[in-house]
């Protein structure tokens, strides 16, 4: 950060909503778990979305500040991204959109450093991308020109979502609260030699898990690993591709470049009965099953001392889902806290995944002090 900004404290920006990003389908999912996260009371907070929207709207009785609720993108399953909404337009006339959107930009309380175009991710927002692109290359010049846009890295990034062709909010993306992927969706370029799609569920979870410093870490050659439910193979391609030898466990067939790979041994085996002749760095599992039942294997795994992490799915049911999560949840943190296992669990329903979320637990190693010397005499 410039010595500009840190001698002088960023303007407290007036909010006037929170807009979550999330997957087509789980608005309310996504509504209900940001009010509970807020520990709201009940009425406190209007929940905005349309079915199938795929962004819920939030609005406080109070207008607080920028740091609305507490809401924190990290700790939120079903919400892609958090936007702090400063402005909105309707009803905007259809020759001429470019300037009652810089008139609003002109009310900001200061410049900002990065002006983002983006709509929901649904087939009927697909239409407006084109729009955006258009549209935000015009914008960007004339808000250089007029002096509402810098080119300090250190600016507020302003996001403008666009829900239709009339209507635009103004939104804050908060350095440190939010996703960095233009849209929230991930641009992962699907590998030419992964037997399936499913690679890039694994692919997209570890980039948001951990950082790539931490990745290298956590996935070095010469780890073991266990793929539960690998069939066609593409968990078990990401795993191989990071240097782990794989166990790979499923009654249907590997393709591609897994099949008969020297990293990888394919046992067509019952993945709930498995278990390794000794302890693995990692356990993988894309199965679909009873999420409670993918839950309690895991649990198990940890509390057997069979592996130290774990990133897994689980399928969900089409109704009273959170109640489903939590009470799976509840069945991982029991079970490890009642063996003495201090851990980790994070959550996130990715780009990739559909009607499931995908779950990361981590086994924690605590320090123990140093034994003390003694002198002998």
């Amino acid at each position: 950060m410039s010595n500009q900004h840190r001698n002088h404290p960023r303007p407290n920006w007036p909010c006037s909503a929170i807009i979550l990003y999330c997957r087509a389908g789980f608005e309310s999912e996504c509504a209900e778990e940001a009010i509970q996260m807020a520990h709201a009371e009940e009425g406190e907070i209007k929940a905005e979305w349309k079915a199938g929207g795929g962004m819920v709207r939030l609005v406080p009785k109070r207008i607080p500040h920028m740091g609305l609720l507490g809401l924190k993108i990290s700790g939120l399953i079903f919400s892609r991204q958090i936007l702090f909404e400063v402005a909105m337009l309707t009803d905007l006339p259809e020759k001429d959109r470019l300037t009652p959107v810089l008139d609003a930009m002109s009310k900001l309380p200061s410049r900002v450093g990065e002006l983002w175009l983006e709509t929901a991710d649904t087939n009927e927002a697909k239409s407006l991308s084109g729009f955006c692109r258009r549209f935000g290359e015009k914008l960007a010049d004339a808000a250089f020109e007029a002096g509402y846009l810098t080119d300090d890295p250190d600016g507020h990034r302003l996001v403008l979502f666009w829900p239709d062709m009339k209507t635009v909010h103004f939104a804050l993306a908060k350095h440190g609260n939010r996703n960095e992927w233009p849209n929230a969706i991930p641009r992962l370029r699907m590998p030419f030699e992964a037997p399936s799609r499913s690679t890039l569920k694994l692919a997209e979870a570890i980039h948001v898990f951990m950082t790539d410093q931490e990745a290298n870490q956590r996935f070095k050659e010469g780890m073991r690993g266990v793929d539960i439910g690998a069939a066609p193979g593409g968990w078990t391609w990401q795993l191989v591709t990071r240097g782990l030898k794989v166990f790979a466990i499923d009654n249907g067939p590997l393709k591609g470049s897994v099949q008969g790979h020297p990293q990888v041994k394919h046992l067509r085996q019952d993945g709930f009965k498995f278990r390794p002749d000794k302890p693995v760095d990692w356990l993988v599992c894309d199965m679909v099953e009873q999420p409670v039942r993918v839950a309690n294997l895991m649990a198990t795994w940890f509390v057997e001392g069979l592996t130290r992490e774990a990133i897994f799915n689980l399928k969900l049911p089409m109704k009273k889902r959170l109640a489903e999560v939590a009470r799976c949840f509840n069945v991982i943190h029991e079970a490890l806290d009642g063996a003495g296992i201090k851990h980790s669990l994070q959550a996130k329903q990715l780009y990739h995944d559909r009607e499931e979320i995908t779950v990361y637990v981590r086994k924690m190693t605590v320090d123990r002090p140093p034994r003390q010397r003694t002198n002998k005499r």
